[in-house]
């Protein structure tokens, strides 16, 4: 009663002197009346939040006391309604901002123990520890926090709070697995690779070995002589090009393949491979003899592109290219198109070497399967641009000294200078002009 006489008093009437009333049209009164009935609800909300605060503090001294915790006193129907909605609105950021009950070591020590010992090594193990540490115990007290939030608090039934969403509670995390059967599950995963991913059997660790042995300082087309060499002319550097290619195949096929051959002819090249697996067996050895072989024909590619690098005009080869002049009309030959084409050849001449190795299994079946052994797109793709754009670049001399004789000189055989003979002779002219 005391409490509820005390707000009585201090919230008075809304309503105006008569002295203010005089003066004001009705508008203007019922304007401030609502104004001043909006401050007086603002006061109101701040002392229920006050008493609000000032009850909870006793609380929790009370509750630390071990000692009960007083009830709130009676309030009028209207001011307990505002009381529990700015109650129960700002009860849970007490509850956030209250400390909890702290995480136990020994929680922490037996998750530490479910990390591997290698991923604890190395010079950012201990600040990887202390940061995954730190993320544990920011989790365990924010799900705290909101479960004495969510299991504390009770949405009341009163006007103003329908709309106000209840905090979920903390829940699992969905899809992780944290048990320790997984072991089971991983040594059945790695049976099956074993089984099935043929790459790890003995024989192809061997045909491994045959390649690299092989390939890795070997190149179809041996291009370090190009710059010793005197000028060569597209033709001869065509015919060059074809004639080697030709004996690093032969080469390869009586080396590197006929040690594969003979790898396959022994029966130990198919120990632990099951029947059904022949077949896929096969095709493992097939796709890694390719590999090989692309890998072979790619770097032979990049090793003939490299000696056009514009930075570096050591490397560059010599072409013998003339200056001719036929039927009145000078040129160089071979054109620079065709010598354009002459380069371009030697790419494509790479890319159609090793073209018709059969396959294993089709050798000892007597079929005529082949490896895939074709360059990809984008290395042709590459590879040809590149050399054009280094061919538009070196040609940028002989093409000004071509203009060069066609500007100083073209005139005497496009009939130009005949046209003027001619027209002299025909007119009238002293001594002088003529001598």
């Amino acid at each position: 009663p005391s409490d509820e006489k005390t707000l009585r008093t201090f919230f008075r009437p809304t309503v105006l002197p008569s002295s203010v009333r005089s003066d004001m049209s009705p508008l203007q009164n019922k304007l401030l009346t609502y104004r001043r009935s909006n401050e007086q609800q603002e006061m109101l909300n701040q002392l229920l939040i006050n008493r609000a605060l000032k009850a909870y503090q006793v609380s929790m001294e009370e509750k630390d006391q071990r000692g009960p915790v007083p009830p709130i006193p009676e309030l009028p129907s209207t001011v307990r309604k505002y009381f529990f909605i700015n109650c129960y609105l700002f009860y849970p950021f007490c509850v956030l901002s209250n400390p909890v009950v702290p995480v136990q070591q020994q929680w922490l020590t037996s998750l530490l123990a479910l990390v591997p010992q290698s991923l604890m090594e190395g010079k950012n193990g201990k600040l990887l520890i202390e940061k995954l540490l730190g993320e544990i115990i920011k989790d365990y007290e924010m799900s705290m926090r909101r479960f004495v939030v969510r299991s504390v608090l009770i949405k009341p039934d009163i006007k103003g709070l329908e709309d106000e969403e209840e905090a979920p509670l903390p829940s699992l995390p969905l899809g992780l697995d944290f048990s320790a059967p997984w072991h089971k599950s991983y040594i059945q995963a790695k049976n099956q690779i074993l089984s099935n991913l043929h790459i790890l059997h003995p024989t192809m660790k061997t045909l491994l070995d045959f390649g690299s042995a092989a390939f890795s300082n070997f190149l179809i087309l041996d291009f370090s002589t190009f710059r010793l060499q005197k000028p060569i002319n597209c033709e001869s550097l065509k015919a060059n090009v074809s004639s080697n290619c030709l004996k690093a195949e032969e080469k390869i096929l009586n080396t590197w393949y006929q040690k594969v051959l003979n790898l396959f002819t022994q029966k130990e090249a198919l120990n632990g491979v099951k029947l059904d697996q022949v077949d896929s067996f096969f095709h493992c050895v097939a796709t890694l003899m390719s590999n090989q072989l692309k890998e072979l024909l790619r770097r032979t590619v990049e090793a003939f592109v490299k000696h056009f690098d514009p930075e570096d005009g050591n490397c560059l080869p010599l072409f013998k290219m003339e200056l001719t002049l036929d039927e009145n009309k000078m040129e160089f030959y071979p054109s620079l198109q065709d010598f354009e084409e002459a380069i371009l050849f030697v790419v494509n001449r790479i890319g159609q070497t090793l073209q018709n190795i059969q396959t294993v299994r089709s050798w000892l079946m007597g079929e005529t399967a082949t490896l895939d052994t074709e360059l990809p797109n984008h290395v042709m793709e590459w590879a040809t641009s590149t050399l054009k754009n280094c061919i538009r670049d070196n040609l940028e001399g002989p093409k000004k000294y071509f203009e060069n004789y066609v500007e100083r000189y073209g005139w005497l055989e496009d009939g130009t200078a005949q046209a003027r003979i001619e027209r002299f002779e025909a007119e009238e002219h002293s001594f002088d002009e003529y001598t």
